[in-house]
């Protein structure tokens, strides 16, 4: 089974990953972000881009950027937190990626956390549409409200979320980040399970 492009989970669980030192932890990260690249970040890529000469109104990808983005917000928030699955869980690992990475938590109250993960997140991959009155755009502020609306701008949250994508492998490389590594050893070793 492949777990990211070229790589085999067998390649994964021969990695020596005990030592902080060992130069399994560059192909460890390296996979990992080949994995989240290929699958995630570049489709979002390519949406973002194909509209970039489109007028705003008549762009029409947003909800399949949203979709991919909401996706990895979870997917990188169970990797923080070394959780094998999310089931039970995704409203507080959602709500607590937005609140506390640096480029999301200066938009993010919590009470603004739970209102977009209920109408964006839930909304957008459980109903192929937002709740509420909230909108998805590509121009303006990360987010903002208008009353009871939220209304985000989805080629600002899928920069945002490249920016904390590459933030969280710097981290990585750090090996002084004994328990991000363990967190993170701990969701792809489950993972590369067969």
């Amino acid at each position: 089974m492949q777990i990211a492009p070229n790589f085999e989970a067998e390649k994964w669980k021969a990695l020596s990953l005990d030592d902080p030192t060992h130069a399994d932890w560059d192909v460890a990260i390296s996979a990992f972000d080949s994995r989240i690249r290929e699958r995630y970040l570049a489709p979002a890529d390519f949406l973002v881009t194909a509209e970039k000469e489109t007028r705003a109104t008549e762009r029409r990808f947003g909800f399949a950027v949203l979709a991919i983005d909401c996706l990895l917000v979870e997917t990188l928030g169970a990797f923080l937190e070394g959780l094998e699955e999310s089931t039970n869980r995704s409203k507080e690992i959602f709500c607590q990626f937005l609140t506390s990475r640096p480029r999301f938590k200066v938009a993010f109250s919590q009470a603004l956390a739970e209102k977009f993960y209920k109408e964006f997140r839930c909304g957008v991959l459980h109903q192929a549409d937002v709740g509420g009155t909230s909108k998805v755009w590509s121009v303006g502020p990360l987010v903002r409200t208008e009353g009871e609306s939220i209304i985000v701008n989805r080629n600002e949250f899928h920069t945002c979320l490249s920016f904390e994508f590459t933030a969280y492998l710097d981290e990585l490389r750090n090996k002084s980040n004994v328990q991000l590594r363990s967190n993170f050893r701990k969701k792809m070793n489950f993972i590369a399970r067969t």
